[in-house]
Order: structure tokens, then sequence, then C-alpha cells
């Protein structure tokens, strides 16, 4: 753990969310301040207030550079190369933090989803406010009598002021419901640049795919001319021929695959980018294959603290725990004061103060007679705060499976490809360099040089594939922890420093 530790960074952005609702009927006074940018060392605790005194929205920023030598470092790709060849029309270069930046502006789920948080916090401005007074008139026609007065009309103005207890208590609830919802957007914008670059990984893969299918391609045509050459002389037979010739058909078809699986990659970032799906897009011509000195348990800690989800579980809790003093204090009374003038006359009276004007003032009360009705509310909100609760323990549950598993991946992956790189295939190329050596003395016969040729292409596509999962299952890592862990180069001892 110690080593894990001392080899990783946190680089996020989040959003602190302090001082909420102090007041009686000020509505939702939650700051919402700048985001800032936070640099972590794992390691260092980072102290957290309770949920209810601070409330904290992360975000994901596309600062990872997953893409070692990007596109864009250097020309476009040559005529007939395995880059041109993968999708047609003109192809924009462009990196993977470019991508991300433009799927977080562009994305529909995002734009609606960040609209819907917008939403909810503009139901904070006002759900705390009173309600609209009402206005009232009455004509009498004719006046009412009243000797020696007359009634003529009256106007009333009134207004319902609603338990005040019970307002503030709304007005927290939909503060947090609030953040809830903002954790749910930067969650869905973690969902995207995951899934952007999961693809865009895979868009690697198979470009190198098909690179590797057509350079194997060109080697097998001069195996052919070799085998009959061979037949020419009558040191081989016409079945050699006809057996390269198969294998030469076999990687075409693989190549018919590859091009239709690239399609549909490139229209599947297409989509992540809220574009159209025949833009195309040029593929990475390398990946990071630094693997990093992470844990399970290191994991899960960052998860814990960092993942949008949780927060976003953790608000709803809290909102939840609202609604419950909102649904107890709704057995409280509203109350409603009015006052009103009463128009008067007195045509043909004596008296001086005859046909006098008159106000009136008045005041009303709602009576919460019925005990079951409010008993009923009071129950469903005890049970959606225990619903909540089990919802933020599943939301911990399925992530903590969900680390391990990934975590076990990446690790398979990793040394999937240094048993591949260190072992296997340098083996495998040997083998069929001595064959092929041995082929031109007769040693050995042409269709295990055409095996050994099939092994060898084999377990190139398998080194690519396994490459292209550990660099996706790092991007689901990071999507899960629901921040960028940087893995942190070793400090250089003072001697060695220049």
């Amino acid at each position: 753990m110690t080593s894990a530790r001392g080899s990783l960074a946190i680089v996020s952005q989040s959003c602190v969310f302090a001082g909420l609702l102090v007041g009686v009927l000020p509505g939702c006074q939650t700051a919402r301040q700048q985001p800032v940018v936070e640099s972590t060392v794992i390691g260092t605790p980072v102290s957290s207030a309770p949920e209810d005194e601070r409330a904290r929205s992360r975000i994901i920023e596309p600062v990872s550079l997953e893409v070692a030598a990007g596109p864009s470092d250097g020309p476009g790709p040559e005529p007939g190369s395995a880059a041109s060849d993968a999708v047609p029309g003109t192809r924009f270069v462009e990196s993977l933090p470019e991508l991300e930046a433009y799927a977080l502006s562009a994305n529909p789920t995002l734009r609606r989803m960040q609209q819907e948080a917008a939403a909810a916090w503009d139901k904070t401005r006002y759900v705390a406010a009173l309600p609209d007074p009402s206005v009232g008139s009455t004509f009498f026609v004719p006046p009412m009598n009243f000797e020696p007065d007359r009634q003529v009309a009256d106007l009333q103005l009134m207004q319902m002021i609603p338990w005040l207890s019970r307002l503030k208590a709304e007005a927290q609830r939909a503060c947090f419901e609030a953040l809830a919802a903002e954790n749910l957007y930067h969650a869905e914008r973690l969902r995207v640049v995951g899934d952007l670059r999961a693809t865009w990984f895979k868009y690697y893969v198979l470009n190198k795919q098909i690179e590797t299918t057509l350079a194997d391609q060109s080697q097998l045509e001069s195996l052919i001319k070799t085998a009959n050459a061979r037949v020419a002389t009558g040191d081989a037979q016409p079945g050699d021929v006809l057996l390269a010739t198969l294998e030469l058909t076999s990687l075409q078809e693989q190549l018919i695959s590859y091009r239709q699986q690239i399609v549909a990659t490139n229209a599947e970032l297409n989509r992540l980018l809220g574009r159209d799906a025949a833009i195309a897009i040029q593929p990475p011509s390398e990946i990071a294959r630094e693997f990093p000195d992470w844990d399970h348990g290191l994991l899960k800690a960052v998860a814990l603290e960092s993942q949008p989800e949780v927060a976003a579980a953790r608000l709803r809790t809290a909102a939840t725990r609202w609604g419950v003093e909102v649904a107890r204090l709704q057995r409280r009374p509203d109350l409603t004061f009015g006052v009103g003038w009463v128009f008067m006359d007195a045509p043909g009276a004596t008296m001086s103060d005859a046909g006098r004007d008159s106000l009136m003032l008045g005041v009303s009360t709602t009576l919460p007679l019925s005990r079951s009705k409010y008993e009923a509310m009071l129950s469903q909100a005890t049970r959606e705060n225990h619903a909540a609760h089990a919802s933020m323990d599943e939301i911990v549950v399925r992530l903590d499976a969900q680390l391990r598993d990934l975590w076990e991946q990446a690790q398979a992956s990793h040394e999937t490809v240094q048993l591949y790189e260190r072992s296997i295939l340098p083996q495998a190329r040997q083998t069929f360099e001595a064959d092929l050596q041995a082929l031109a003395n007769n040693s050995v016969t042409f269709d295990r040089v055409v095996r050994d040729y099939r092994t060898v292409l084999n377990l190139e596509l398998g080194l690519h594939r396994a490459l292209g999962q550990q660099a996706i299952t790092l991007a689901r890592i990071r999507q899960t922890v629901g921040t960028d862990l940087v893995v942190v180069p070793p400090a250089l001892p003072p001697s060695a420093a220049p």
C-alpha cells in the first residue's frame, strides 16, 4: 500500500457547497462556489465534513492524456496504408483530449442532464416563498340595508402563511435534490468520457489489426512467389501454392470483418460526440503502455471520496430525511390573514357618521383532523428514506465489486502483454524465421512454414488486443473511481538531479 500511495496522484476538479439554509424563510442559501482544482497525493488523508455541512460534487476534466503519441503528432496516413484503408472520406485529425472536450460540450445526454440540474436549482429559488396573496371583492345589488346605512361593496386582501418550519424543511429538501441532480450530471460526464476512451482504444486495436493483417498479407504473397518458384524447379508440390493461396483468402476475409468493425466504431465515437456518424476520425497510432501501481483498497477509498454517484446517493438520503421532516410538519395548521374594506353609504341620513366605511380584519386556519392521512404521509416519507439508505449501500457494494473485477482484469491484461512481448511473440518469430531458412534447404515442409506464419499473425493480433484491453480497463477504473488517477514518475535522487 505504501508504494502504491507514493506513486499515485489525483487530479480532480470539484465544486464545494457550504452554508446550508440558516434562515427561517431565506430559501436555499447553499453557496455554490467556483470550481477549485485539487491535486492531492494519495496517502495524505483529506478531511471531509459531515454531509449535512458540506456537499461535494465531483467533475472530471480531460486532464489525463492516454495517448502517448497522438495522431496529430505527425503527418496523415499514406495512401494504401491501413489507416487510410479503414474508413473512407476526409478524416478529422483529433487527439483524445480534444474529443473529450468536444463530447463534454456537445453530447446531447449531457446537455439534457445539465438543463435538468439547472432546473432543479431554479426550483430552490421559489420553493420557500410564500403563496401569492389573493384579492377579492363583493358588490351588493341592490345594496344591503342596515338602517340607516347601506353596504354597497367590500374589498378583501388575504395572505396564507404556511407553517414556517415546513417551508424551511421544503427548501432544504429542494437544495439537496438539486445537489443530487448536479452530481448525477457529473456522473454522466464520467460515463461519457469513459465510453469515449474505451471506444477510442478499441479503435486503436482495430486499426492495428488491419495494419498487421496487411503487412502479413504482403509477407504471405512473398511466400506464394517462393512456392511457385519451388514448384517450377520441382522442389515443391502444387498443393503448397494452394495452401498459401487459401491462407491469403482467409486474410482477406478477416480484413472485411475488421473494416466493418472500424466503421461501426467510428460511428460510435461520433455518437458519443453528438455529431453525424459519417464523419471520419483518424485512429490513434499509439496508446500509453505504462501500468500503475494501484491496489483494490486504494481504488475503493478514492471512489468513496470522489465518485459523484456516491455523492448523489448521500445527497438523496439527506433529501429524504428532510422529506420526513416535511411530512411530520404537515400536521401543523396553515394560517390565513385577511384585511377588508367595507364600502357604506346612507342616503338621506341625518347622523354625522352615517354611511361611514368600515375596516375588517380576519384570520382563519386549516384543521388537520384526519390522523390516518398524515400518518400515511409520514410512513411514505420514512420508507423513502429507508429506500435511499439501501440505494446508498447498493451503490457502494456495486462499486466495490466492480473495482475488484476491473483491477483483476487490468492486472491480467498487463501480465498478458508482458508475456507476449517477453516470451511468446519473440519465440514464435524465431521459430518462423528458422523454419523459413530451413525451407530453402528442404529441411521442413511448406505447410509447416505457413502454420508458423499463422501463429505469428495470431500472436501479434493478440498483443494488440491485450494492449487495448489494458487501456480500456484502466479507463473504466478511472471512470469508476470518479477522478483521473495519474501515475507519478519516481523522483530522481539529489545526486542524479541536473
